[in-house]
């Protein structure tokens, strides 16, 4: 019997890449969870996995809960989505100019298990907000602290004015559009 290994290459079959899409909010119409989905679903040849923080609810951590019972199955879940992934779209909420306290629990019980939870997996960071701003001030501070956490930031991009800049269909600013596609295509080559 003879064994036949092909090669995708040879074949013209192409890999479909893993993007797995994290709006940061725990709300169920969370405005940057549909924007995360939305702009993973412009990446080429890419399947889609959704991290909803509401399936990733978690007990607020303490050390005394984690000597207690360990670390929850809630963690190594996001753990295993973002190790299974390719590249990780992340979209900020902002609140008083910090990531959502779900974000930040979800974050803090998963580097329990690993201090580098982003594994260096490839990143285009967002933030939309119904404001003026764009969740800037959340984008930065989570921009400058990735690194410490394996986080390896491609692009960055902030969407103002959510609801009058984002349709079903995209952006309809032409400047923003054009500004959020090259930070996709950074992306894309690096995935």
């Amino acid at each position: 019997m003879a064994i036949i290994s092909l090669s995708l290459k040879e074949n013209n079959i192409k890999q479909m890449k893993k993007i797995l899409a994290i709006g940061a909010s725990n709300s169920t119409k969370s405005i940057n969870k549909k924007f995360a989905i939305y702009v993973a679903q412009q990446i080429e040849d890419a399947e889609i996995l959704i991290a909803d923080l509401n399936e990733l609810s978690l007990p607020l951590f303490s050390a005394d809960l984690e000597a207690t019972n360990g670390i929850p199955a809630n963690a190594t879940k996001f753990s295993e989505l973002i190790e299974a992934a390719d590249g990780i779209v992340l979209s900020l909420t902002e609140h008083n100019g910090m990531v959502t306290a779900a974000f930040k629990n979800l974050w803090d019980w998963t580097s329990r298990i690993e201090m580098e939870i982003w594994k260096n997996k490839p990143m285009l960071l967002m933030a939309a907000a119904p404001g003026g701003r764009g969740g800037t001030s959340v984008l930065g501070i989570t921009k400058s602290i990735l690194p410490y956490y394996g986080g390896n930031v491609i692009a960055d991009f902030s969407l103002p004015k959510f609801h009058d800049n984002f349709t079903a269909d995209g952006i309809k600013d032409p400047a923003l559009n054009e500004e959020l596609n090259q930070k996709i295509k950074l992306f894309q080559n690096a995935i």
